[in-house]
């Protein structure tokens, strides 16, 4: 489990803005720590583990952020497919301020050396976005949903930092074709009951 507190929360708002022209770096928390008047070695025992760990907890935030604006919308009239597009629209567009912060995360957790924490980030990540959308499997299934799922968002978030466009058309064009994939996974395989009536 990832440690979560409002200390934590509000010094990442706060160095969110610093992070474009100082890099995930102490400099960052020490800066954005500055802004709400707070010891910059607070982050010592805020983000133990340095800005790998801040980065982890930012992104923990952002799946909250997007779980709560899912909720707020009630997409339980749509469908399975439906909602998991939603889902991940609305993670971009809440991402769009912060663009140039996830390019830096992405090339941070891309280091040998800090990929266990980025596939904590994209295991939680994809589990978030299934719970955002009502997903309550419990069988294999849940695994290989989210493992799906992990990869049509990496494949759409990387397309999405090369797309300058207002609301980011041909990023949602990319992201329908790769959902087309997913969907399969919804359906039922042709005469699956029968052969277990057989």
């Amino acid at each position: 489990m990832i440690e979560r507190s409002e200390d934590r929360d509000s010094a990442l708002r706060a160095t969110l803005p610093h992070v474009p022209t100082l890099g995930w770096t102490r400099a960052a928390l020490a800066a954005g720590l500055a802004d709400l008047g707070r010891d910059a070695l607070e982050q010592d025992w805020l983000f133990p583990r340095g800005p790998v760990e801040a980065i982890e907890a930012w992104c923990d935030l952002a799946d909250r952020d997007m779980e709560a604006a899912a909720t707020a919308e009630d997409l339980s009239a749509l469908r399975t497919p439906a909602r998991i597009r939603r889902v991940i629209v609305i993670r971009l567009e809440q991402a769009v301020p912060h663009r140039e912060a996830i390019r830096l995360a992405l090339g941070h957790q891309s280091l040998p050396w800090n990929v266990p924490s980025a596939m904590r980030t994209v295991a939680r990540t994809a589990d978030a976005m299934w719970a955002a959308a009502g997903d309550t499997s419990a069988d294999f299934s849940w695994y290989t949903r989210r493992a799906t799922l992990a990869g049509v968002y990496g494949a759409t978030l990387a397309f999405w930092l090369q797309d300058q466009d207002d609301g980011f058309p041909r990023t949602l064009a990319f992201l329908d074709r790769r959902l087309a994939g997913l969907a399969k996974l919804q359906r039922p395989k042709a005469g699956a009951g029968t052969k277990r009536a057989a």
